[in-house]
C-alpha cells in the first residue's frame, strides 16, 4: 500500500514533467522553423560607423582624401549625416580647414545645421573618435551598405515591373541588364600597382615573344604585311575595321575569321547583326571553296566546282568558329555572351559586324552619339575585362563621298561615324579602301590598282601606321596576299605586295631600298 500510495504521489509530477518537456520540444522546433524574413527588413546600415567616421574627419585634415573615392554624401543611411558629409566634402574641395567650427558654420550658411540637431550633434561626433586609424576600414563597411541598398532599389523596381502584366519582359529584361551595368560601373574601382610586378609580367610577355620566330605577339589574320606591322591583335586591345559600303570590310573581317579559326585553329566568335547565320555561313563556304555568291544560292554548281566544295569544306567543319546573329544585340547582352564563350569554348578573338547595329538599350541618353560613345567604351572595357581582342566593323559618314581625287576618297579618322569617342576608345583603326570602286586604277607611285584593295592602319597605339595592298576577290568575298594570288593565279602579272607606306609615331619614314625590313 505504501508503494501505491508513492506511486499516486508521484504520478502528477511525472505527468506535470512530460508535459513541460512536450511544451519545450515544441518551442524548439517552433524556433528551427524556417521564417519568412521577405518583409519588414531594415535597410543595411551602420549608423555607429557613421558617425565614427564623421568624426575622424573632423580631426584629422588627411582622412578626407583616403575616404573621397569611396564614399558619396548618399553612401550615408542618415539624412542629417549626409548633410554634415557634404559639408566636409565642400570644405576639403575648396581646401579650407576641417573641424567641428567649420563645419558648423558651412552647416548653417547652407541653412542645415538646425537639421543635423545643432552644433551640440557636431560636437558629439568629434567627440566619439581618438584618431582616424581605421577610418579606411570603417568607409568599407559604409561603402559596402550603400551598394547593398542600391541592390535593393533595383531589386525592387525590377520585380513591381515584372508583375506589371503591360510590361514587356525582354523590354524589362534590357532595361534590368542595363541599371545592373551601370550600377557595376559606377562601384568598379581598381587600386593603383606598384611597378616592380607589372615590369616582371612585361619582361615575361618580350620572353615569350622572342620564342616566336615570326615576331608575333597576338593573333595573327593571315595576312603577312599586315602582321608585320601589328604583330598579330594584341590581348586587350579594340580594334576597329571602318569603310564605306562596298569597299568589303564585312568580307575582309569573314576573311580573317576563316584564316584564324579554320587555318590557324583559334577559337573565335563572330557576331554578325546585319545576316543571318545561314548567310554569315554561305560566304564563308564561297571564300573558302572559291566558288561564286550567286552560285552559292542557286545552287548551279559546274562539276568541277562540286569536287571544289566537297573537298575545301571541310576546312570549315569543326573549326571553332561560334557565330551569332542576334538582332539589335545590345552591349549588355554581349557581354554575357562573351563571358561565356571565353569561359565554355576558350575564345581567343571577337568579331563584331558592325558596331553601329548595337545598342545600350536601359540606359538613358540625350543623343545617338552618346549611345554610341558607350557602346565603344564598354567593347574597350570588355576586351581589357577579358583580356582578348575584339575587333568591330564601323561605317564612315559620307564626307568621302564629297571629296575629289585619290587622296580626297582616301577614308580619314574624322570619317568615322556617329561619334569621335570611336577614334579614342580604340586602340587601333583600319580602313578597307578600294581605289577602283572610284575608278582610280592607278596609284601615285604607278602602282596598278586594278582587284586592289588598300588596308590603311589609320591609328596604332602600339606601332606604327601605314598601308598593306591585300588583292581583292570579290566575287568570292575573299581577301588575299598578293603573293598567294600569284602563286594559285601564275598566268596573271604579278601585283605589288608591298607596305605602301609607313609611319612611326607620327612621323613619315622613308622607304628603304631593296627588301622592306617588315
Amino acid at each position: 500500500m505504501k508503494s501505491e500510495k508513492i506511486f499516486v504521489t508521484l504520478q502528477p509530477n511525472l505527468k506535470t514533467d512530460m508535459a513541460e518537456q512536450d511544451n519545450n520540444t515544441r518551442r524548439k522546433a517552433k524556433r528551427q522553423q524556417p521564417v519568412d524574413n521577405t518583409y519588414g527588413h531594415l535597410q543595411p546600415q551602420a549608423p555607429e560607423v557613421e558617425k565614427a567616421i564623421l568624426g575622424a574627419l573632423m580631426i584629422d585634415k588627411d582622412a578626407y582624401a583616403i575616404v573621397c573615392e569611396m564614399l558619396y554624401p548618399e553612401s550615408f543611411y542618415e539624412p542629417r549625416n549626409q548633410m554634415v558629409y557634404a559639408a566636409i566634402r565642400d570644405l576639403s574641395m575648396a581646401e579650407k580647414p576641417v573641424d567641428v567650427l567649420t563645419v558648423t558654420d558651412r552647416l548653417a550658411k547652407d541653412g542645415h545645421l538646425e537639421e543635423v540637431g545643432g552644433p551640440t550633434y557636431i560636437a558629439e561626433l568629434s567627440s566619439r573618435v581618438a584618431s582616424s586609424a581605421n577610418i579606411e576600414y570603417h568607409a568599407s563597411i559604409i561603402a559596402q551598405k550603400f551598394l547593398a541598398r542600391q541592390l535593393i532599389s533595383f531589386a525592387s523596381v525590377i520585380e513591381t515591373k515584372a508583375l506589371d502584366e503591360t510590361s514587356d519582359i525582354d523590354d524589362l529584361m534590357q532595361e534590368a541588364e542595363g541599371s545592373l551595368f551601370e550600377l557595376s560601373q559606377r562601384n568598379m574601382k581598381k587600386d593603383y600597382t606598384q611597378i616592380n610586378p607589372v615590369i616582371r609580367q612585361a619582361l615575361d610577355v618580350i620572353q615569350k615573344a622572342s620564342a616566336n620566330t615570326d615576331g608575333l605577339t597576338g593573333v595573327a589574320s593571315g595576312y603577312h604585311k599586315l602582321d608585320d606591322i601589328t604583330s598579330g591583335w594584341q590581348a586587350s586591345d579594340l580594334v576597329i575595321i571602318a569603310g564605306r559600303p562596298a569597299m568589303g570590310k564585312t568580307s575582309f573581317a569573314l576573311s580573317m575569321a576563316k584564316n584564324i579559326a579554320a587555318d590557324y585553329h583559334i577559337p573565335l566568335a563572330f557576331f554578325s547583326l546585319e545576316m543571318s547565320n545561314v548567310q554569315l555561313v554561305n560566304r564563308l563556304i564561297s571564300n573558302a571553296c572559291e566558288i561564286q555568291g550567286s552560285k552559292i544560292l542557286n545552287g548551279q554548281l559546274q562539276p568541277d566546282e562540286w569536287d571544289r566544295l566537297d573537298k575545301r569544306v571541310n576546312q570549315l567543319l569543326d573549326a571553332p568558329l561560334y557565330v551569332d546573329d542576334t538582332p539589335g544585340l545590345s552591349v549588355f547582352e554581349l557581354r554575357t555572351k562573351a563571358r561565356r564563350l571565353v569561359r565554355e569554348h576558350g575564345v581567343k578573338m571577337i568579331m563584331i559586324d558592325y558596331l553601329q547595329l548595337m545598342n545600350a538599350n536601359g540606359m538613358r541618353f540625350s543623343s545617338r552619339q552618346e549611345e554610341v560613345s558607350t557602346i565603344s567604351r564598354s567593347l574597350k572595357g570588355l576586351a581589357k575585362e577579358l583580356d582578348i581582342p575584339i575587333l568591330a566593323l564601323s561605317q564612315l559618314n559620307r564626307g568621302v563621298e564629297s571629296r575629289e581625287g585619290l587622296e580626297g576618297k582616301r577614308p580619314q579618322l574624322s570619317d568615322l561615324r556617329e561619334s569621335g569617342a570611336i577614334e579614342q576608345d580604340a586602340d587601333m583603326v583600319l580602313f578597307v579602301h578600294r581605289p577602283e570602286y572610284y575608278h582610280i586604277y592607278q596609284d601615285d607611285n604607278g602602282r596598278d590598282l586594278h582587284g586592289m584593295a588598300q588596308i590603311i592602319i589609320a591609328k596604332h597605339r602600339k606601332g606604327a601606321t601605314g598601308d598593306v595592298l591585300l588583292t581583292f576577290r570579290g566575287e568570292y568575298t575573299r581577301f588575299e596576299n598578293p603573293e598567294d594570288t600569284r602563286i594559285s593565279h601564275s598566268s596573271t602579272p604579278p601585283i605589288s605586295g608591298e607596305i605602301i607606306g609607313s609611319k612611326i609615331n607620327g612621323e613619315n619614314q622613308p622607304l628603304p631600298d631593296g627588301p622592306l625590313p617588315f
